[in-house]
């Protein structure tokens, strides 16, 4: 279960990439615009903001986030981004730090792109620290203690930027990567920014008090790969994956 207030406590850090990403679409008057992953609305808004004749469409798997997105007034509904194709007046798609949860994303990138009409854009932004200590430690601990999950935790579930470029090749492709290096505020900064995204599955497959023992067990790892600065504040750098397709 997704939980939009965990999500939005570094909802700047979050939100940076998108901006980013969208940056580099250059629709002027799209018919639809579809936001795949909506999570709870806020940055769906962004995308109404700046293509305001657009008709948005806005889904997410999560019924909590899609709540959330609707009390922001997005018309936003409960579906499978797998299950999703686009109508014929779809101009632009955005998917945004949503396809490292779906497996074989590769081969519905290459659907789209043959489904889009001529002259429409695809946008795609996975994060790409997965070899970072922050999930490396955390497939670790699950190794140890927790075997049965350890399912739950790919080590490579997205490509590099050559990846998607070839990936989305049949149309005019962008790709590239950044990392940034976020400053974030608080004790166990880094186990609370994965709790509202890559732990989820974790919390979800614990009960209250085994959900206690991981994060108990695993805060003081992640304190040593990113030690907290006299200032009180963590640095963390976080790779993210682009690609920005134009179909011809």
């Amino acid at each position: 279960m997704w939980d939009p207030g965990k999500y939005l406590a570094f909802a700047d850090h979050r939100s940076r990439p998108f901006h980013e990403l969208v940056a580099r679409v250059g629709a002027t008057s799209p018919r639809r615009v579809v936001d795949l992953g909506c999570g709870p609305g806020n940055l769906t808004l962004a995308l109404a903001e700046r293509w305001p004749s657009a008709v948005v469409e806005a889904i997410d798997s999560s019924p909590e986030m899609v709540a959330a997105a609707r009390e922001r007034g997005v018309d936003a509904r409960v579906a499978d981004v797998a299950a999703w194709e686009p109508a014929e007046d779809v101009d632009v798609v955005v998917t945004n730090a949503v396809l490292q949860w779906v497996p074989g994303h590769e081969d519905l990138l290459r659907a789209w792109v043959r489904r889009l009409p001529s002259g429409a854009w695809l946008a795609v932004q996975v994060p790409g620290n997965f070899s970072g200590p922050s999930h490396a430690l955390v497939r670790e601990l699950v190794d140890e203690s927790w075997p049965a999950l350890s399912g739950l935790m790919r080590s490579s579930p997205v490509l590099d930027p050559v990846g998607y470029a070839e990936v989305l090749s049949e149309a005019a492709v962008d790709a590239w990567e950044t990392t940034y290096v976020q400053r974030l505020e608080g004790e166990d900064a880094v186990l609370e920014w994965i709790s509202g995204t890559a732990l989820r599955p974790i919390r979800a497959a614990l009960d209250d008090a085994s959900w206690e023992e991981f994060r108990g067990r695993l805060a003081p790892r992640l304190r040593a790969a990113y030690p907290r600065r006299a200032d009180g504040t963590t640095w963390f750098p976080f790779r993210r994956v682009f690609a920005v397709a134009r179909v011809t």
